[in-house]
């Protein structure tokens, strides 16, 4: 169980304005994700919650934090320009709350996909490696691999995690995408779907799946971590 939690204020600036993050610092922490969640759902979701509870277990530390629209509880996700200025400033929330930790960053769905984006354009100060929990590449019953092209422009490691019944995200298609970064790693998560629910029928618990999500972030990022810093 994590310690040291709690929220901080984030200035995104500009259009973004200020937005709510939840900082968990768990003892020996040997890294911090600044965990971004997905578009219909904040940052106390379940998902994030369950997902920021089994890091902080295995020694990664999280800073959630909320998108603008998420602050004014709307529905309607911001301009991506917005939603990459938030990302920005979230890493350097999390660099300024927690010095000397070792940063990663990524998300939930279009969180992940936000932060990568942002990283694509400009890599995000400090941050070692990606980590995304179901890359949304395409609308559901509309397989394109369009939504991925900027992959190839980040320039640190990237995990991605990945459930076989992920409606949005054809791993045929997506695949592929990932042979163009020589430092991009997938994981399969067996009979997962986009929200990483798995069929009861299948003799599997969600909560297996995210532990098997837990255990394969934390050997990649322990990896990375152990590499020397950026320069």
């Amino acid at each position: 169980m994590q310690t040291n939690s709690g929220e901080i204020a984030i200035d995104a600036g500009g259009r973004a304005g200020r937005v709510t993050g939840l900082l968990a610092l768990p003892p020996g922490a040997f890294c911090l994700l600044v965990f971004a969640h997905g578009a219909g759902a904040g940052m106390r979701h379940p998902f994030m919650e369950s997902a920021a509870d089994g890091l902080g277990a295995r020694g990664i530390a999280s800073l959630r934090y909320q998108f603008p629209y998420m602050e004014k509880k709307s529905r309607r996700p911001d301009p991506p320009a917005v939603l990459q200025a938030t990302v920005r400033a979230a890493v350097a929330a999390a660099a300024a709350a927690a010095p000397g930790l070792p940063l990663f960053a990524g998300g939930k769905s279009m969180g992940g996909r936000m932060t990568s984006l942002a990283a694509a354009a400009e890599p995000l100060s400090g941050v070692r490696g990606l980590v995304f929990f179901g890359f949304p590449l395409h609308a559901a019953g509309s397989p394109s691999d369009a939504r991925g092209a900027h992959l190839a422009q980040v320039t640190v490691p990237m995990l991605f995690l990945q459930g076989t019944r992920d409606k949005l995200a054809d791993l045929g298609l997506l695949r592929p995408l990932l042979t163009l970064n020589p430092r991009a790693r997938l994981e399969v998560i067996e009979g997962a779907d986009h929200s990483f629910h798995v069929p009861k029928a299948g003799g599997r618990t969600d909560a297996a799946a995210l532990a098997d999500m837990m255990a394969a972030t934390t050997g990649w990022a322990k990896s990375i971590a152990a590499g020397p810093p950026l320069t």
